[in-house]
């Protein structure tokens, strides 16, 4: 195996753990307008519950994310280039909807006025909604293949995207992350909060294993190989492992599955498109490849050096991060707001 198989296999994971920590960062923000009315507490309060989930540890769910894109760039510049030339607009939509997002979580609480926090509230739900659905867009694109040229450059439009493989893939990803969220706020509750999540996970994870058992067939029938056919089985089992344990109020092995079914999906859209990063439908030998995208030997070497040398510390760290708030959270919690009161000085 050379380096750029390693690359290529070292950017799967990159994405993989992306998806899957911040898959229920979104999940979270998704389920706002449900798990954050009041019923026996303010609204406020347990829309506070919610964001405190996810409060230590989402910040640090997106470097996954930064590390990818800074991977993508330094080992595959070809790649790099094409896709964020031609997916320009989605990816524009995805990194405004997360600037959004950042800015009402961390804002949301600065001043104590319902109307800020509401549209704060939208900021989150926004900035959670359009990234979950987008990233599904666009991966399903890249392994389906997109118009490039001879030079390398993606010529279709912004409505060749939308394609039916390619918005099931949106689909897809939308309720494999409202699912995945929900079980992780269950896991991470408790109360009424809780057990509204409890019965949102069951309420969602029949049409999830129906629209996600939907996109992973399709993708292994057009565009899988032999071998798989073992990841497509270990998604829908995880999938299927998913209805029965929320049914049984199993959240934690609920959200261990969930954590399955999305890495066992990645790993068979990045197994599908290997050799290739992004195939061209004009022609086949216009597609880029790990060998005419990728960087060269001299830099993938330096890069693997440091890979090695960092790579251990951050997953210490960040496993240190969830161990220390492994805690469940309830309305109880949360103290009054010492937000700033509109107009005063």
């Amino acid at each position: 195996m050379g380096l750029q198989e390693v690359w290529f296999i070292l950017i799967a994971v990159l994405f993989t753990g992306y998806f899957i920590l911040e898959g229920f960062d979104f999940g979270v923000g998704m389920h706002f307008p449900v798990l954050g009315r009041g019923k026996t507490e303010s609204a406020d309060t347990r829309r506070r519950v919610l964001l405190n989930t996810i409060g230590p540890v989402w910040d640090g769910n997106e470097v996954w994310l930064i590390t990818a894109g800074g991977a993508l760039f330094a080992a595959f510049p070809e790649w790099y280039a094409t896709l964020f030339s031609g997916f320009y607009l989605p990816l524009l939509l995805i990194l405004l909807a997360l600037i959004v997002r950042v800015c009402a979580i961390e804002w949301r609480g600065k001043i104590d006025d319902p109307v800020w926090r509401r549209r704060c509230d939208w900021g989150i739900i926004f900035g959670s909604w359009v990234p979950a659905v987008l990233w599904g867009v666009a991966f399903a694109n890249i392994v389906r293949g997109v118009a490039i040229d001879a030079d390398k450059q993606y010529v279709g439009g912004f409505f060749a995207l939308l394609n039916p493989y390619a918005l099931l893939g949106g689909v897809t990803t939308a309720l494999v992350f409202a699912l995945h969220g929900a079980v992780f706020i269950a896991l991470k509750t408790s109360g009424d909060i809780r057990t509204d999540a409890v019965r949102l996970s069951r309420r969602l994870s029949i049409p999830t294993v129906l629209v996600a058992g939907s996109f992973v067939v399709w993708t292994q029938l057009a565009y899988g190989k032999t071998w798989t056919l073992i990841l497509v089985a270990v998604a829908a089992a995880a999938l299927l492992a998913v209805v029965a344990l929320v049914a049984a109020e199993r959240e934690g092995w609920a959200f261990v599955f969930t954590t399955v079914a999305i890495a066992a999906t990645i790993v068979l859209l990045f197994a599908a498109l290997f050799p290739n990063v992004m195939p061209s439908t004009l022609d086949p030998a216009w597609s880029l490849t790990i060998e005419n995208a990728s960087s060269s030997a001299y830099t993938l070497k330096i890069m693997t050096w440091a890979a090695v040398a960092v790579t251990p510390v951050v997953l210490l760290y960040q496993g240190w991060t969830y161990w220390v708030f492994r805690q469940r959270i309830s309305t109880s919690h949360i103290p009054p707001s010492i937000g700033l009161k509109i107009g005063t000085k």
